[in-house]
Parts: structure tokens; sequence; C-alpha cells
């Protein structure tokens, strides 16, 4: 049925030539969406297309004024239904939504000459990320194999502003975060603590600890799109609480995972406290969250961390399937979607944040903890 207008490209144009003339900035827009709109390499799919012809007639020719057709013409039904469902939509309203429906298609016009020009990501050149852009997926990858891609301070900060930064592109469809190497990620790196110490001294230290994670996760927790952790291999600490701030999670089977805070003198984050006990049940969290046991990829599954394990060698085919497939969806629905899901939950995470956070600030000033990383750090150099 609709795969028919695969046959008729028209129905981006459609009365492109009969274009009335009107003055005012909304039509000079107007009239470089439909420019753009030409400019598109991909098939956006027969919903797109209707949604353009509708809008497209609503804004050139008014309310829908001709007969619903008849028989089994299907295609002209379509076209009939999505011009008929805008009522009473004035013409300057229907150009503004063609124009911003353009814009998720193509991506905002940047620049007089009209051409796309697309931003580097904001956490581009910060050490230890590589972040990259391309059709609709945005991927945040940690890239300190030597370290077993360790969290500094900086990369911190750098995820949480690429990914506000990225809740307000609109080329932006799908965010992605994994890891080089075997290691998606160790957690913290412990030096965070020892070097650079500011002129405040450890509480100063703490205090801005505090405040780069409180952000960090805040970031997770309020991004309004698909957020799809690429876990290809074992997690420790941070990188495994904060799984529960993500949408979907895939991971090799040769994953694990592990949150060792007590036996260096922390506490919970990540609102692991509220997510764990929720997802696993509170003596299995309890059992990873105070115990410190690490548990399999398969674990993590059966517990509902995890959405999916593939085998390490189809492991970037099988998710890049999924991503790609996702980036193609409508991106208002799938942000409403979320909006939806998210809705009850939202509020509650970032409280909970903000109360590990101020913990966590407390307990990296202890003697307890200080000691206990002190000690690991001595523990390394051996």
């Amino acid at each position: 049925m609709l795969s028919l207008l695969s046959r008729t490209p028209s129905i981006l144009r459609a009365g492109c030539s009969s274009v009335r003339f009107l003055s005012g900035d909304v039509n000079s827009r107007f009239t470089a969406a439909q420019e753009r709109l030409n400019t598109i390499k991909e098939d956006p799919g027969n919903a797109a297309k209707l949604k353009i012809y509708g809008l497209f007639k609503q804004a050139n020719v008014g309310p829908c004024n001709i007969p619903k057709p008849g028989g089994f013409n299907f295609v002209a039904k379509a076209k009939y239904d999505s011009w008929k469902g805008l009522g009473d939509m004035t013409s300057d309203e229907a150009k503004e939504a063609y124009i911003a429906f353009v814009d998720e298609l193509a991506g905002p016009e940047e620049g007089a000459a009209g051409g796309v020009e697309e931003a580097a990501p904001v956490g581009e050149g910060v050490p230890g990320l590589d972040v990259t852009k391309e059709g609709g997926v945005l991927t945040i990858t940690l890239n300190r194999p030597d370290k077993f891609n360790a969290l500094t301070w900086q990369m911190y900060k750098g995820i949480g502003e690429t990914l506000t930064a990225a809740a307000n592109d609109s080329s932006v469809r799908v965010a992605v975060l994994t890891g080089t190497g075997k290691w998606y990620c160790a957690g913290n790196d412990l030096s965070n603590f020892t070097k650079d110490m500011p002129a405040g001294g450890p509480t100063e230290m703490a205090d801005n600890g505090r405040d780069v994670l409180d952000v960090f996760c805040a970031a997770m927790i309020n991004f309004p799109k698909p957020l799809i952790a690429a876990v290809n291999g074992p997690a420790i600490g941070i990188p495994v609480t904060t799984l529960g701030l993500c949408d979907i999670v895939y991971c090799t089977d040769s994953a694990h995972f592990r949150t060792p805070f007590v036996s260096l003198g922390q506490s919970p984050e990540g609102c692991s406290s509220y997510v764990f006990p929720r997802t696993f049940g509170f003596a299995k969290a309890n059992e990873m969250l105070l115990a410190e046991r690490q548990i399999s990829a398969e674990e993590a599954c059966a517990g509902g961390l995890v959405t999916r394990v593939f085998p390490e060698e189809s492991f970037r085919d099988e998710v890049n399937k999924v991503v790609s497939h996702m980036a193609q969806l409508p991106p208002q629905s799938m942000i409403i979607s979320k909006g939806l899901i998210r809705q009850e939950l939202k509020e509650k995470l970032l409280e909970v944040n903000t109360r590990e956070c101020a913990t966590l600030r407390d307990r990296w000033l202890s003697d307890e903890c200080m000691t206990a990383i002190m000690n690991f750090l001595n523990r390394k150099k051996k």
C-alpha cells in the first residue's frame, strides 16, 4: 500500500511550482527548507513523506478542500488523511511546522549560504575521549586503554558537556557510550585525589569532585534522547552504577561488573543506592554494593541491568544494527516516548544523585577513605 510512495518521489516537492509569492521571514525560510529537503540522500520513509506532503499543501492551499478518494486508491487516501488531519492550521503555522520537520530530517540550516555544516562535538579534544557524530549517532568513546579507560575529572566534565549539548542538537538522535580496547572502564582514576591538589587543599578537592560528579550524572539523567551503553569489556565502579541511567545496555560475553566502594572507604554513586535494589532486589543489590561481589555478563542480563549479551566477535556489528535502526526512527516520537517512560523516575533520580554526591564528598574527606586510597595506590606501585 504505502510502499507505492517509493515510486512517487514528487510527494516531497508536491506543488512546488505553484508556490504563491508571500513576503516575510517565514516564507524565505520555508523556501530554503524546500531546497534543503531536496538535498537529503537517504529515503526518509513513507510517514515522513506524507507529513511533508500534508504540511506543504496546508501552507500553500490552506485546509484540505478535495473530496476523500474512494475505492482502493490507498496512496491517495493516505495523502488525503495527512492533509485533512491538519484541520484549520494556518498557513504560517504549517510553514513553521514544515521548517521544523525539515530541520529534523536534514539538520538545521547554518550560514547565509544555506549549507549544513555540523559543528564539532563539544567533547572533542578532551584527553581520554573520542567523540564522533555521524548519521544521527553521537558516540562517546573512552580512550585510555593503557589505564583501562579510567575516568579523569576532565573526562567526567567532557562527557557531561557533550551530552548536554547533544540534548539540544537536532542532528543527534541517539547517543552511545563505549570504550576502547578490552575494557569498558575501570572507574574513577584514583590519581584524581592525589595530583593537582587545589589551593584549598582536600576540602576544595572534595567540593570540586562532588560538583563534577553531580553534573556528570545529572547530564545522563536529563538526556532526553536514547542513551545506549555498549559495554565492550569489564567495568568497575561508576561505569557499572551509571548503567542504570542508560536506556539500553548491551555488553560482550567477556564483560563482568564490580562495585568496590566499601574497600576504598567510599559509598555508592550513579544513583545505584536507589536503582540497584529496584533492579536486582535488595538482597542481590546488597551483595554487589556492600559485599563487592563481581557478577558476570549473564548475571547482569538476568538481573535486568543489561539488555542483551553478544559474543565479543560480533558485538560491534550487533550494536551498530540497533543503533542505526534507532537513528532512522522519528526523533520527536522517540523523545516523547522516553519522556513518558522516565517521567515518574527523573526527579527522584536527580534527588538521589545529589544526596549520593554529598555523601561521597564527606567520605572523600574521611581518614578511612584517604587511608584506603593511599594503600591502593601504594600496592599498585609495588
